[in-house]
């Protein structure tokens, strides 16, 4: 049991850390979650289109080989996970917060990061509240998180972080093989893209249509 408590606070923390660099953003070129929503709400008629190009265009660029190297500063972060792996959850999980944002959710509260790290390890989040002891129907809309407790909040993220941690890795190390969804050491460090793709679509799905 203690070292399961380990993971799960292990896996919370690296998620809660790169989070919250993603939706200030860092290095050249990366505004905030915020600025970066706002400009693509202002050049489409509607959230739900600008989010679909913010989508299609995220994707594009998780998938370009620089950009591995391209982020100045995420090598900086405070805790152990390896530049590559950082990177690609940070270009993610901005991704996802940015639709959220779009959606009229707030990227700073602790319900909207809860929501974002749930949609980026694809946890649902009838099986999240039931597992952290919260009484719910067949199915939940987001907006549910917005009315549960902090320390349901708590436990739902330990249970995130676990599962970022088991899925991704084995016996709390890191395989970057399962971690991060590479084509492959030949081909220059891109990400692969329909693993990408799938985060994304998982994305609008969460937040437009739940």
């Amino acid at each position: 049991m203690d070292n399961q408590i380990v993971k799960q606070e292990q896996g919370v923390k690296w998620l809660d850390t790169v989070y919250k660099q993603a939706i200030r953003g860092i290095g050249i070129g990366n505004t905030s979650v915020v600025s970066m929503a706002q400009d693509y709400i202002t050049k489409f008629p509607s959230k739900e289109a600008a989010c679909k190009s913010m989508l299609n265009n995220q994707v594009l660029k998780c998938t370009s080989s620089g950009i591995i190297t391209g982020i100045g500063g995420i090598a900086t972060l405070p805790f152990t996970l390896p530049v590559n792996v950082s990177t690609v959850l940070y270009m993610q999980m901005r991704m996802i917060a940015c639709a959220a944002y779009m959606a009229g959710y707030e990227p700073s509260s602790d319900q909207t990061e809860t929501l974002v790290l749930a949609c980026l390890v694809g946890m649902p989040l009838t099986q999240l509240a039931k597992q952290a002891g919260i009484k719910v129907g067949t199915k939940v809309a987001t907006n549910i998180i917005k009315t549960i407790p902090g320390k349901f909040l708590t436990k739902i993220n330990q249970l995130i972080g676990f599962r970022f941690v088991t899925k991704f890795g084995s016996k709390g190390v890191i395989n970057l093989g399962k971690a991060v969804p590479f084509v492959g050491a030949g081909v220059g460090g891109a990400v692969d893209f329909l693993e990408t793709r799938a985060i994304a679509n998982r994305a609008y799905e969460f937040f437009f249509e739940s």
